[in-house]
């Protein structure tokens, strides 16, 4: 069944052109409207029951969802027309900007895979007493309560359990917490007069499902306002206090949890033979979630708050975006840089931002001057995880210039970091970052920037990350003639061999997690392919002659896709048999140093066998009377004849 688009034109406030939306987007458009949330509400009514249909209103968007739930028809999408292009000092001329975001507007989303969270409602108090025992009484009624109290308060009441000690630990997340107390006492409800307690012991482990923190010290967990389940307040703060009572008593149940990232551990460049390498993720990560799990990390789905950090800075593509995955990301940029185009745009600005971006962007179409019609605005539910293959692939797209409008919650280290391998790549002009709380300020930036010309032939890049990067990179710079220098830390580049140095003993090819670095089974030879180098540094640490230097660049030419020969020697012959193995020059330098004076190698015999290969050295022990792999002599077999011997002489 057809989608069918109905306009709306907001009262007359702004101009749309329905036949250019319907030829660049190929959707049947309504006739535009005036008050199609008011006074033409039937029509809408009549549309939500034929079928298929995208309403361009953001603003009214539960007064039809009302109405498609009265007349039993599905609930509708919604694309913003009015406040992101149609508001705007340059509305006239936002035609081929609201065709791009009706088009996008029609694309499927992925669903982000999620697991279901359970939460009984066992819920800890941690805090003095004074405040901690008049909250448990509010919440007793409705949550499992156990009141670690801080001080030496006593409770007054027995409906809910009373606890004293200090957590040395917390781990996990609603529905699945752990924690470790010391200094823990219980209350011993039998007696006369005050209760007592048993006596505090340290490293006891209890769990629940909720964490109400009113210590008013450091938080228990790291980044608490991500931690769910794990809800803080300022035992001061009565109002703050009673929030906090309020959204406890909300979190019994079943919830989905987002699955927001997907681990490979095969691709993981985190440690190899306990030597570690890559921590990209484990230094980014703001909850804590990534831990090191021997050769690789693990990533808890609990305690990931979905910032898309750790996929960002990944140099191996081991950790994945699933909220929503690159793919569904890429294709929402494409269509909408060639709707843009297909409706007689011409250079079309991109604006990543998130839910504040969007009410940034309604404020200065309400009161300010808009969005200029070339900055198409594109909304993500976090905008941390936008790393540089994505703003590459915006530009390879078509797009003259990205920029990402931050907001005050938002996790910048990576993004920082992410911007700058961009910029190295694509150049300073074609890439930004917006951090403007102002909306007419953030107007007035945006209309004065100066645009790059974009892509002349636009590309459609696919694959991982490392290849979108690629793929882009190439289209950004099709005369590149030598590699791109990166900032240090770059997941792209070479490794430099002093061959002086250098013995070819090729530990760094055994422990390469990424096969960059390759031997020749046939001679001593050290290999590399430029394009597989992560730039971990796990090859650079285990070389034991310091031979080895990263090189931060991007080679966009074949050659980086093929192997090169870093370092190589001759091979030894071995002097009994002329097999090849070894390296020569090694073979010769051991011989002078060890032959004539290390006791093991005192005579010209024993000073021979570093001459030989393996097979021939083996042999050559055998044949010595000390003979190291000898053994006593095996018993005589008897025989037949053994026993009618032994018969004739009894």
């Amino acid at each position: 069944m057809s989608t069918k688009l109905l306009l709306c034109d907001c009262a007359g406030s702004q101009g749309i052109d329905a036949d250019t939306i319907a030829t660049a987007c190929d959707v049947a458009c309504s006739k535009v409207h005036t008050a199609l949330c008011t006074r033409e509400l039937e029509a809408a009514a009549v549309a939500l029951q034929d079928g298929s249909t995208i309403i361009a209103c953001g603003q009214e968007q539960e007064v039809f969802q009302a109405l498609a739930e009265e007349v039993n028809a599905d609930v509708p999408g919604f694309v913003d027309l009015r406040d992101r292009a149609g508001w705007s000092d340059q509305g006239a001329d936002a035609a081929p900007k609201m065709a791009a975001l009706a088009a996008e507007a029609l694309l499927p989303q992925p669903i982000t895979p999620s697991v279901d969270v359970f939460s009984e409602g066992t819920c800890l108090i941690v805090g003095p007493g004074d405040v901690a025992f008049a909250l448990a009484d509010r919440l007793a009624d409705t949550l499992a309560v156990t009141v670690l109290v801080t001080d030496q308060s006593e409770p007054m009441s027995r409906a809910y359990d009373v606890v004293r000690g200090r957590v040395a630990a917390l781990a996990g997340a609603l529905g699945g917490f752990t924690l470790r107390l010391n200094a823990f006492q219980q209350l011993e409800p039998g007696g006369r007069g005050s209760f007592t307690w048993t006596e505090a012991r340290d490293k006891a482990q209890s769990a629940c499902d909720i964490v109400l923190d009113l210590t008013g010290d450091t938080p228990l967990v790291q980044a608490p306002a991500k931690r769910e389940g794990y809800l803080r307040a300022d035992p001061k703060d009565a109002v703050s206090v009673e929030r906090l009572a309020f959204e406890a008593a909300q979190l019994i149940g079943t919830f989905e949890k987002p699955l927001y990232v997907r681990m490979e551990e095969t691709l993981c460049a985190h440690s190899r033979a306990e030597q570690v390498a890559c921590t990209n993720c484990l230094n980014i990560c703001p909850t804590g979630a990534i831990t090191s799990a021997g050769e690789h990390v693990e990533i808890d789905p609990m305690i990931c708050a979905g910032c898309g950090s750790c996929a960002a800075v990944c140099p191996s593509t081991a950790i994945t975006y699933e909220d929503p995955p690159v793919s569904a990301l890429l294709s929402r940029m494409h269509i909408l840089a060639r709707t843009f185009r297909r409706a007689g745009g011409t250079a079309p600005r991109l604006l990543v931002h998130d839910a504040y971006g969007t009410e940034l962007i309604r404020l200065a179409a309400r009161f300010g001057r808009g969005l200029p019609a070339d900055v198409i605005p594109l909304e993500l539910s976090v905008i941390s995880g936008f790393g540089h293959a994505e703003m590459l692939a915006g530009l390879a797209h078509g797009f003259a210039r990205v920029d990402v409008l931050l907001a005050p919650t938002t996790e910048r280290d990576a993004l920082d970091r992410e911007v700058a391998l961009a910029q190295a790549i694509a150049g300073p002009d074609a890439l930004g970052v917006l951090d403007e709380a102002d909306p007419d300020a953030l107007s007035d930036i945006l209309y004065g920037q100066q645009v790059p010309p974009p892509l002349t032939d636009p590309v459609l890049p696919l694959g991982n990350r490392r290849q979108i990067a690629r793929l882009a990179a190439q289209a950004l710079n099709p005369q590149a003639d030598a590699p791109l220098p990166l900032p240090e830390n770059a997941p792209y580049g070479a490794v430099a061999v002093d061959t002086d140095a250098c013995t070819l003993c090729l530990s760094c090819v055994s422990l390469c997690p990424s096969g960059a670095l390759i031997d020749n089974p046939d001679k001593p030879q050290l290999n590399f392919q430029q394009d597989a180098c992560l730039q971990c540094g796990l090859c650079k640490g285990i070389c034991p002659e310091d031979a080895i230097t990263l090189v931060p660049q991007l080679d966009l030419s074949d050659a980086a896709l093929s192997q090169q020969v870093l370092n190589e020697e001759e091979p030894f012959a071995c002097i009994e048999c002329g097999a090849l193995f070894g390296v020569k020059s090694t073979v010769e330098r051991i011989m002078e140093k060890l032959a004539g004076t290390h006791p093991m190698f005192a005579t010209s015999d024993k000073a021979r066998m570093i001459q030989m290969c393996d097979n021939c050295r083996v042999n050559a022990q055998f044949q010595q009377q000390d003979n190291p792999f000898q053994s006593n002599p095996k018993p005589r077999v008897v025989t037949t004849d053994d026993y009618f011997s032994k018969r004739k002489d009894h």
